[in-house]
Formats: C-alpha cells, structure tokens, sequence
C-alpha cells in the first residue's frame, strides 16, 4: 500500500527515514520540495558528473571509465543537449526491510523534456540517492541545486522481506556522494 503524509513523517521521526526531514512543501520561489501528500518531494546537491565524450570512451556498466564525466560543483548546473548528468540527493534515506520505494521526476522538469531516472531503493537500503538526469531536448538544460528534483513514492508490505538489500551486502549500500556504475565481484 502506498503510504501518505503522516506514515512518513513518522517514519523520519522516529527511524530516521530520511535525513534531512522537511516537514512541509517549501515552494516559494523554488522548485518545490519536502512532504508531500503521498510522497516526498527530494532536493538535488549541488555536485554533478556531467557526460562528456571529449576522451571518446565507450559506456561499459562493467567497466565504467570515470573519464566520462566532468565534475561539477555549483548553485546551477548546466546539462548539455541530449546528454545527462549524475547527481545525488540532499537527504540520506534509510528504507525499512518491509518498505520499496520508488523515485519519480518531477513535472516542472518533465515539462522541460527533462528526466529523471532513478532505481528502486529497496527494503534494507540506505544512503544518498543517485540520480541521472536526461536532459532530452536540442537545447541546454538548467537544474537548480538544493530545489525538488523528483519525488519518492513508499510502499510498506504486510510483512518484511525474506533477505533484504543489507542482507544481501548490495553493492550500493550506505552511498554517499555520487556512486558510479560498479560490479560486484
């Protein structure tokens, strides 16, 4: 069941679900961020991976090369068009073991052609969120740090999973920063 206002607030209270919490939409001004009526509206830092192809690399999930990206650290970030940029989340999540969540672009940027992509964070998992931005049109895209970039969606389950993503030592556990593609070995 999907779960609403007063069960994550809650839930940040009492467990630490997520960290920094903020307890109402912050909207004046900015993209809109914080609790939402089912959801959780999540800020982007201000640290950014942009995709270059300026060393001609291939993109190999199993051996990435890092040489992909230009790093970038500013208030706004500048995506180029029909590229992307990785990012990370202001606040650190820590997902109960009977809880999925799932992350959604918001629609001030989805108007923009731009989009969000973000995995699962699944029962057990903690840390700060990667997120890639796809910047989908001809033109340059603005992203704008420590303003709403996507919204979280949680589901609780009527019983906690059999092994959970801590059980399992998942290989992106307790990120912080922006984590690139990696394989377990």
């Amino acid at each position: 069941m999907i779960k609403n206002d007063r069960w994550i607030r809650q839930m940040a209270q009492q467990h630490a679900l997520i960290t920094p919490f903020e307890e109402k939409q912050v909207g004046r001004g900015v993209i809109s961020y914080g609790l939402s009526s089912y959801g959780y509206d999540v800020r982007v830092a201000e640290d950014f991976k942009i995709f270059t192809n300026v060393n001609s690399t291939i993109v190999d999930p199993k051996n990435f090369d890092p040489r992909s990206f230009v790093d970038f650290q500013g208030e706004i970030c500048i995506i180029p068009p029909h590229s992307f940029a990785l990012a990370r989340s202001v606040e650190y999540f820590k997902i109960p073991r009977n809880v999925t969540a799932i992350c959604m672009g918001k629609s001030t940027y989805a108007r923009c052609g731009i989009v969000c992509n973000v995995t699962p964070l699944e029962a057990g998992w903690e840390g700060q969120v990667t997120i890639e931005i796809s910047n989908t049109t001809p033109l340059s895209a603005k992203i704008y740090a420590n303003e709403g970039l996507c919204q979280v969606l949680f589901f609780e389950s009527d019983e906690e999973c059999e092994i959970s993503y801590a059980d399992r030592r998942g290989k992106y556990m307790r990120q912080r920063g922006i984590t690139l593609p990696k394989v377990s070995v």
